[in-house]
C-alpha cells in the first residue's frame, strides 16, 4: 500500500499495525484540533504530519515546519513569534514568525519536547487562544493555526517530571499518533528495501534493478534497525552504492559504513588492551618483544577470526560485518591464512 503527500515520499507499508496507524491518520486528519506524532527516531513523523495537513481542509494553505531542538531558546522564541525591529542587536527590522506564515494553515513542531516551559507557556496561548505577541512588542496578533507536534520522549512522564507543561500537553493531545517501529513490521522490510533500492539505481543512472537475493532479505529482516526507517534506506542506498557488480540481484549489504578493521578503538577499550598486553606479554609479544608491524597483523587476524566465527564462516556476511568487499575479503583471509576448509560449517 502507497500514500503519497505532495511533494513527499511516499509511506509504504502492509503490516496491520502500519495500516492501523494510516487509518487513524486519516481519521483525525480532518478535525480542526492539535495532533501528537509520537514515535522512535527515524520511524517518519515529519510525513505523517503533513499527512495530517494535506487531508484537511487546510491543504492549499501554508505547511510550515520547526524543529525545536534545533535552535536556542531565544531564537526560537523569535522564529515561533516573530520579533520587532530593535528587539534585540541584529533585529534591524520586523520579523514575521512562524506562527504568522502558518495562519490557516498548520505548523508543525518537530521534537516539541526540547523547547522550554517559558517557550512552551506561549504556545499554549497561540492554541488556547488564538493569539501571539512578537519579541519586542505590544500589539497582540490572531492567528488560525492547528499544532502538529512531533516527538520521540514519553511526554506524560516528562509532565509528570515537571519538564514538559500539563496544560499543553492537555491541549496537544486531542488526539495522538504513534509510530510503529520497524522491528515490528518486519514484513514491510523487503518492500521498503526494493523501493529504496529501485530507487538509487535510478539514481546512479543504473538502466535497471535486478532486486534483492533472498539471503539479503532475511539479513535485512533479521537485523533490528534502531534507526528504523531511516537507518534501512541508507543502508540499502548503500549497499546499491557499493555494488560491484549491478547486473544481478543485490547480494552483499553494509549495514554498519563504520564496520572496519581499522576503526578506531574507544579510549577505554584502548586502555584496557594495554593493560592486557602488559599483563600478559606471552599472548601477544608484548611492546618490547613484538614489533608495531606484527602487533598490527595480530589485531587484523583476531578481527578476522571473530568475525568469521560471528557469521558461522560466510563470507558474504564476514565481509558485510567488515565493511569490505568480497574480494578484499579473500584478500585478507589468504593474508592471514584463515581461509576455511568449509565455510558453511564451523570446525
Amino acid at each position: 500500500m502507497s500514500e503519497t503527500a505532495p511533494d513527499l515520499p511516499p509511506l509504504l507499508g502492509e503490516a496491520p499495525c502500519f495500516l492501523e496507524m494510516l487509518e487513524l491518520v486519516s481519521r483525525v486528519a480532518p478535525a480542526p484540533r492539535p495532533v501528537l506524532v509520537i514515535g522512535e527516531r527515524g520511524t517518519g513523523k515529519e510525513l505523517v504530519a503533513a499527512r495530517l495537513h494535506y487531508l484537511s481542509d487546510r491543504w492549499e494553505r501554508p505547511f510550515v515546519k520547526v524543529n525545536c531542538a534545533a535552535l536556542s531558546d531565544d531564537l526560537l522564541d523569535s522564529e515561533l513569534f516573530g520579533h520587532e525591529a530593535g528587539a534585540f542587536t541584529g533585529a534591524v527590522r520586523r520579523h514575521a514568525g512562524r506562527f504568522e506564515r502558518a495562519d490557516g494553515g498548520s505548523l508543525f513542531l518537530d521534537e516539541i519536547a526540547d523547547a522550554s516551559l517559558r517557550v512552551q507557556e506561549k504556545i499554549l496561548r497561540a492554541i488556547e487562544y488564538g493569539e501571539i505577541e512578537r519579541v519586542g512588542g505590544s500589539q497582540t496578533l490572531h492567528v488560525d493555526v492547528r499544532v502538529i507536534g512531533a516527538t520521540n520522549r514519553d511526554l506524560p512522564c516528562e509532565a509528570a517530571a515537571g519538564r514538559f507543561r500539563a496544560d499543553l500537553l492537555d491541549r496537544l493531545a486531542f488526539d495522538v499518533v504513534t509510530l510503529p517501529p520497524l522491528r515490528e513490521r518486519t514484513g514491510d522490510v523487503p518492500l521498503l528495501a526494493e523501493h529504496f533500492a529501485r530507487a538509487m539505481a535510478g539514481e546512479l543512472g543504473r538502466p535497471s534493478f535486478a532486486g534483492i537475493s533472498a539471503e539479503a532479505k532475511a539479513r535485512l529482516q533479521a537485523h533490528a534497525w534502531p534507526g528504523n526507517v531511516r537507518e534501512l534506506k541508507n543502508a540499502v542506498e548503500r549497499s546499491v552504492h557499493r555494488a560491484e557488480r549491478d547486473d544481478g540481484p543485490l547480494d552483499d549489504l553494509f549495514l554498519d559504513p563504520f564496520a572496519s578493521p581499522y576503526r578506531p578503538a574507544a579510549a577505554s577499550d584502548l586502555a584496557a588492551a594495554n593493560t592486557t598486553e602488559a599483563d600478559r606479554p606471552s599472548e601477544i609479544g608484548g611492546p618490547d618483544a613484538a614489533g608495531f608491524l606484527e602487533r598490527v597483523a595480530t589485531f587484523e587476524r583476531t578481527l578476522l577470526d571473530r568475525a568469521l566465527r560471528d557469521s558461522k564462516y560466510n563470507q558474504k556476511k564476514t565481509a558485510a560485518v567488515l565493511g569490505v568487499s568480497y574480494h578484499q575479503l579473500r584478500g585478507y583471509l589468504k593474508k592471514h591464512s584463515l581461509i576455511p576448509r568449509n565455510r558453511n560449517s564451523i570446525p
